[in-house]
């Protein structure tokens, strides 16, 4: 592999050549630049869609009340009801269920309100939420805490804000914690800001809520016992769908409803649409994975193609090297470690000029909350082992015009023209 007059050879072919070289190695080149490519711009969507999902428990699933849809137990369909705290004590005595999390929102789902300090206000969602909401939707904190029970048990007055709320209603060189903001006509005492866990959509929710203990806002907002919808994760080893359907059970049972009514409780199950997603970035990987191994495979040929030439075109010199003594394996060596070299360096600036290209289309993107393209880039490992297997295949192109050179008696390649 490392004989001098070897390589002297290699490098004077490639030289009269240089047209057809270029040509050859281009088209691994263009094979493993696009491989990888596609592969990046994969992650980046991946990365972008599942970015709407960070600090949410994939084994969690939400359910509010709705209208009922069917007649059941002599009472009319369409009729609305609530779900309450005595529904929060019954979900707790499922085995299945691990955390359960009442929550409430100010005006119902969707809805913003008046949110004062001093002159200046803003409108932001207002929720009522438990300690536990935490560990199913994450929250990060840029200052100060978060709720604990007893700010439940107590009806505590006190609030977290997000990040986009201290913006509008504090200066930036002043401290929140401490400070009050007013809603409806109620103070509540700032104890910690939060900052987004996700993007998109859920990072810009995030950002403008305002959290304050589930028992003060139901007495301060004369809720009574209402709450709005539960958040609740399956406990370790269940399926959320099955948690689900045990919790769904319950409820229906508890408020009337038709067992085969299912409109009347409205859900939506992290589980089911986080494995959605996998599963059709697992396909987009399988596509690309094949349409750029069928882009390599098609320069590899090439180089096989290429190999076959150089090899008829010397023909007579092959045969003056097998009749002063040159044994077959030395000509297959040639011809492999021509077939490797051109592969390798084709391949090897291909990766380079890919990965940079990546690296330089990630730093231009700027990351907002509302991004669905972050992050484009690939694994090194991938990108060294997509390498290693060109090369491979580098060495079985350069084989078979190997095997055809050898096949020729001396004889015969002195007799060619």
């Amino acid at each position: 592999m490392f004989d001098r007059d070897a390589w002297q050879e290699i490098f004077a072919t490639i030289k009269k050549n240089k047209l057809r070289t270029f040509l050859t190695c281009f088209g691994v080149y263009w094979g493993i630049f696009m491989l990888v490519i596609m592969l990046g711009a994969g992650n980046g969507l991946r990365n972008g869609i599942l970015a709407g999902f960070n600090g949410t428990a994939t084994n969690s699933f939400f359910c509010w009340a709705q209208k009922t849809s069917k007649p059941y137990k002599g009472m009319k369909p369409g009729r609305s009801f609530n779900f309450t705290n005595d529904d929060f004590k019954a979900l707790r005595q499922l085995p299945e269920l691990d955390i359960i999390a009442p929550m409430n929102r100010l005006g119902g789902y969707g809805s913003s309100n008046n949110v004062v300090r001093g002159l200046k206000t803003g409108n932001y969602q207002v929720s009522g939420v438990y300690p536990e909401v935490n560990q199913i939707e994450k929250v990060d904190l840029s200052e100060g805490r978060f709720l604990n029970y007893n700010d439940i048990l107590q009806r505590r007055k006190v609030c977290i804000i997000g990040k986009r709320v201290r913006e509008i209603l504090f200066k930036p060189d002043e401290n929140p914690l401490g400070d009050y903001i007013r809603v409806n006509g109620v103070y509540f005492r700032v104890i910690g800001v939060t900052k987004p866990t996700a993007g998109g959509q859920n990072g810009q929710e995030q950002s403008e809520t305002v959290n304050i203990p589930f028992t003060t806002f139901q007495q301060a907002f004369n809720y009574g016992d209402v709450v709005g919808w539960f958040a609740v994760t399956a406990k370790n080893g269940v399926q959320a769908t099955e948690a689900e359907e045990k919790a769904l059970a319950v409820l229906r049972e508890r408020h009337k409803i038709a067992p085969e009514d299912q409109l009347a409780i409205g859900h939506w199950n992290m589980e089911k649409e986080f494995n959605k997603l996998s599963g059709l970035f697992s396909g987009i990987d399988i596509l690309v994975w094949v349409v750029g191994t069928g882009t390599l495979l098609a320069g590899i040929i090439g180089v096989s193609n290429i190999m076959l030439i150089i090899v008829k075109e010397r023909t007579k010199e092959i045969g003056i090297r097998r009749a002063i003594g040159a044994p077959p394996a030395l000509i297959v060596r040639q011809i492999i470690i021509e077939s490797v070299f051109l592969t390798a360096i084709a391949g090897y600036v291909g990766l380079v000029v890919s990965v940079s290209l990546l690296e330089l289309v990630s730093n231009a993107i700027p990351e907002s909350d509302d991004s669905m393209f972050i992050h484009p880039g690939v694994d090194v490992s991938v990108a060294l082992t997509a390498l290693a297997i060109l090369i491979f295949a580098g060495a079985l192109a350069g084989l078979i015009p190997a095997r055809k050179a050898i096949a020729v008696s001396p004889v015969e390649a002195l007799r060619a023209d």
